[in-house]
Protein backbone atom coordinates (compact mmCIF):
# COMPACT_ATOMS: atom_id res chain seq x y z
CA UNK A 1 0.00 0.00 0.00
CA UNK A 2 1.33 3.46 -0.91
CA UNK A 3 2.26 5.90 1.86
CA UNK A 4 -0.64 8.27 2.58
CA UNK A 5 1.15 11.31 1.14
CA UNK A 6 2.14 9.71 -2.18
CA UNK A 7 -1.04 10.79 -3.97
CA UNK A 8 -0.56 14.36 -2.77
CA UNK A 9 3.13 14.32 -3.78
CA UNK A 10 2.15 13.13 -7.25
CA UNK A 11 -0.45 15.88 -7.54
CA UNK A 12 2.05 18.55 -6.49
CA UNK A 13 4.64 17.26 -8.98
CA UNK A 14 2.13 17.18 -11.83
CA UNK A 15 0.83 20.66 -11.06
CA UNK A 16 4.37 22.04 -10.99
CA UNK A 17 5.17 20.48 -14.35
CA UNK A 18 1.94 21.73 -15.90
CA UNK A 19 2.87 25.24 -14.85
CA UNK A 20 6.29 25.11 -16.51
CA UNK A 21 9.83 23.94 -15.94
CA UNK A 22 10.60 22.41 -12.54
CA UNK A 23 14.08 23.22 -11.21
CA UNK A 24 15.96 21.20 -8.60
CA UNK A 25 17.47 24.33 -7.07
CA UNK A 26 14.09 25.98 -6.57
CA UNK A 27 12.50 23.24 -4.43
CA UNK A 28 14.68 20.30 -3.37
CA UNK A 29 11.84 18.24 -1.75
CA UNK A 30 9.67 18.67 -4.86
CA UNK A 31 12.59 17.62 -7.07
CA UNK A 32 13.17 14.49 -5.01
CA UNK A 33 9.46 13.64 -5.24
CA UNK A 34 9.61 14.08 -9.01
CA UNK A 35 12.60 11.75 -9.30
CA UNK A 36 10.92 9.12 -7.14
CA UNK A 37 7.62 9.32 -9.00
CA UNK A 38 8.94 9.51 -12.56
CA UNK A 39 7.25 6.31 -13.72
CA UNK A 40 3.84 7.40 -12.41
CA UNK A 41 4.26 10.91 -13.80
CA UNK A 42 5.05 9.47 -17.25
CA UNK A 43 1.92 7.28 -17.08
CA UNK A 44 -0.30 10.21 -16.14
CA UNK A 45 0.99 12.72 -18.68
CA UNK A 46 1.19 10.07 -21.41
CA UNK A 47 -2.61 9.92 -21.46
CA UNK A 48 -2.56 13.62 -22.40
CA UNK A 49 -0.09 13.11 -25.23
CA UNK A 50 2.81 14.53 -23.23
CA UNK A 51 6.20 13.16 -22.30
CA UNK A 52 8.34 13.94 -19.27
CA UNK A 53 11.86 15.21 -19.96
CA UNK A 54 14.22 15.03 -16.98
CA UNK A 55 17.85 16.18 -16.94
CA UNK A 56 19.20 15.17 -13.55
CA UNK A 57 22.70 16.48 -14.28
CA UNK A 58 21.44 20.00 -15.07
CA UNK A 59 18.63 19.83 -12.53
CA UNK A 60 15.47 20.53 -14.51
CA UNK A 61 12.40 18.74 -15.83
CA UNK A 62 9.54 19.73 -18.11
CA UNK A 63 6.69 18.35 -20.20
CA UNK A 64 6.81 18.18 -23.98
CA UNK A 65 4.15 17.37 -26.53
CA UNK A 66 4.74 13.83 -27.76
CA UNK A 67 4.85 13.32 -31.52
CA UNK A 68 2.19 10.98 -32.84
CA UNK A 69 3.45 7.48 -33.54
CA UNK A 70 3.07 5.94 -36.98
CA UNK A 71 -0.59 5.31 -37.74
CA UNK A 72 -1.68 7.30 -34.68
CA UNK A 73 -3.90 10.40 -34.95
CA UNK A 74 -2.47 13.65 -33.59
CA UNK A 75 -3.97 14.76 -30.28
CA UNK A 76 -5.00 18.39 -29.71
CA UNK A 77 -2.00 20.37 -28.54
CA UNK A 78 -1.98 20.91 -24.77
CA UNK A 79 1.42 22.60 -24.35
CA UNK A 80 1.19 25.88 -26.31
CA UNK A 81 3.99 27.11 -28.54
CA UNK A 82 5.54 30.36 -27.43
CA UNK A 83 5.12 33.21 -29.90
CA UNK A 84 7.74 35.92 -29.59
CA UNK A 85 8.51 39.15 -31.37
CA UNK A 86 11.90 39.99 -32.83
CA UNK A 87 13.51 41.53 -29.74
CA UNK A 88 12.78 38.72 -27.23
CA UNK A 89 13.82 36.18 -29.89
CA UNK A 90 17.03 38.14 -30.40
CA UNK A 91 17.76 38.13 -26.68
CA UNK A 92 17.18 34.38 -26.44
CA UNK A 93 19.45 33.77 -29.44
CA UNK A 94 22.21 35.94 -27.99
CA UNK A 95 21.96 34.25 -24.59
CA UNK A 96 22.04 30.81 -26.21
CA UNK A 97 25.18 31.70 -28.17
CA UNK A 98 26.76 33.18 -25.05
CA UNK A 99 26.04 29.96 -23.16
CA UNK A 100 27.62 27.85 -25.91
CA UNK A 101 30.73 30.06 -25.88
CA UNK A 102 30.87 29.93 -22.10
CA UNK A 103 30.65 26.12 -22.05
CA UNK A 104 33.43 25.86 -24.61
CA UNK A 105 35.78 28.21 -22.77
CA UNK A 106 34.99 27.77 -19.07
CA UNK A 107 34.95 24.93 -16.59
CA UNK A 108 32.29 26.70 -14.54
CA UNK A 109 28.65 25.64 -14.74
CA UNK A 110 26.95 28.99 -14.11
CA UNK A 111 26.93 31.82 -16.62
CA UNK A 112 26.23 35.08 -14.79
CA UNK A 113 25.54 38.30 -16.70
CA UNK A 114 24.84 41.81 -15.49
CA UNK A 115 21.99 43.92 -16.79
CA UNK A 116 24.61 46.11 -18.48
CA UNK A 117 26.09 43.06 -20.23
CA UNK A 118 22.70 42.16 -21.65
CA UNK A 119 21.91 45.73 -22.71
CA UNK A 120 25.21 45.95 -24.60
CA UNK A 121 24.62 42.57 -26.25
CA UNK A 122 21.29 43.77 -27.64
CA UNK A 123 22.04 47.43 -28.35
CA UNK A 124 23.99 46.85 -31.57
CA UNK A 125 21.08 44.88 -33.08
CA UNK A 126 18.36 47.40 -32.25
CA UNK A 127 17.54 50.65 -34.09
CA UNK A 128 19.57 53.70 -33.11
CA UNK A 129 17.71 56.14 -30.90
CA UNK A 130 18.57 59.39 -29.18
CA UNK A 131 16.51 58.34 -26.18
CA UNK A 132 18.89 55.83 -24.61
CA UNK A 133 16.90 55.67 -21.37
CA UNK A 134 13.83 54.56 -23.28
CA UNK A 135 15.88 51.96 -25.16
CA UNK A 136 17.16 50.52 -21.89
CA UNK A 137 13.62 50.44 -20.50
CA UNK A 138 12.49 48.45 -23.52
CA UNK A 139 15.38 46.03 -23.12
CA UNK A 140 14.40 45.64 -19.45
CA UNK A 141 10.96 44.59 -20.66
CA UNK A 142 12.50 41.94 -22.93
CA UNK A 143 14.67 40.71 -20.05
CA UNK A 144 11.57 40.38 -17.86
CA UNK A 145 9.85 38.35 -20.58
CA UNK A 146 12.77 35.94 -20.80
CA UNK A 147 12.86 35.67 -16.99
CA UNK A 148 9.16 34.71 -17.07
CA UNK A 149 9.96 32.00 -19.61
CA UNK A 150 12.53 30.54 -17.22
CA UNK A 151 15.61 31.15 -19.37
CA UNK A 152 17.04 33.80 -17.04
CA UNK A 153 17.00 33.94 -13.23
CA UNK A 154 17.61 37.03 -11.14
CA UNK A 155 20.20 36.43 -8.44
CA UNK A 156 18.88 36.80 -4.91
CA UNK A 157 19.68 40.24 -3.57
CA UNK A 158 21.20 41.29 -6.91
CA UNK A 159 18.34 42.45 -9.11
CA UNK A 160 20.69 43.57 -11.88
CA UNK A 161 22.56 40.27 -12.17
CA UNK A 162 21.18 37.21 -13.92
CA UNK A 163 22.01 33.55 -14.33
CA UNK A 164 21.48 32.10 -17.80
CA UNK A 165 19.59 28.89 -17.06
CA UNK A 166 20.83 25.80 -18.79
CA UNK A 167 17.33 24.57 -19.62
CA UNK A 168 17.61 26.99 -22.55
CA UNK A 169 19.72 24.36 -24.32
CA UNK A 170 16.75 21.98 -24.37
CA UNK A 171 14.35 24.51 -25.89
CA UNK A 172 16.60 26.43 -28.27
CA UNK A 173 18.24 23.93 -30.58
CA UNK A 174 20.92 24.49 -33.20
CA UNK A 175 18.42 24.56 -36.07
CA UNK A 176 16.33 27.35 -34.51
CA UNK A 177 19.47 29.31 -33.68
CA UNK A 178 20.91 28.95 -37.19
CA UNK A 179 17.65 29.98 -38.83
CA UNK A 180 17.41 33.03 -36.59
CA UNK A 181 21.02 34.04 -37.29
CA UNK A 182 20.36 33.89 -41.02
CA UNK A 183 17.67 36.53 -40.55
CA UNK A 184 19.79 38.90 -38.47
CA UNK A 185 21.62 40.44 -41.43
CA UNK A 186 18.32 41.16 -43.15
CA UNK A 187 16.82 42.70 -40.04
CA UNK A 188 19.84 44.95 -39.57
CA UNK A 189 19.82 46.09 -43.20
CA UNK A 190 16.18 47.07 -42.89
CA UNK A 191 17.01 49.00 -39.69
CA UNK A 192 14.39 46.87 -38.00
CA UNK A 193 12.04 49.82 -37.53
CA UNK A 194 8.88 48.52 -35.95
CA UNK A 195 9.24 45.12 -37.53
CA UNK A 196 7.28 42.51 -35.66
CA UNK A 197 8.73 39.40 -37.27
CA UNK A 198 7.51 36.53 -35.15
CA UNK A 199 9.76 33.67 -34.16
CA UNK A 200 8.69 30.43 -32.49
CA UNK A 201 10.31 28.57 -29.61
CA UNK A 202 8.66 25.24 -29.06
Amino acid sequence: MNPPDTARDLSVVLISLMRGVTFAEADAPLWQSLLGLQARVRDHVGVLGLELIVDEAEGYAYLRQRSAREGEAELPRLVPRRQLGYAPSLLIALLRKKLAEFDAASGDTRLILSREDIVEMMRIFLPDTVNQARLVDRIDGHINRVVEMGFLRRLAGQENRFEVRRVMKAFVDAQWLNEFEQRLAGYREQQLGGAAEREEVA
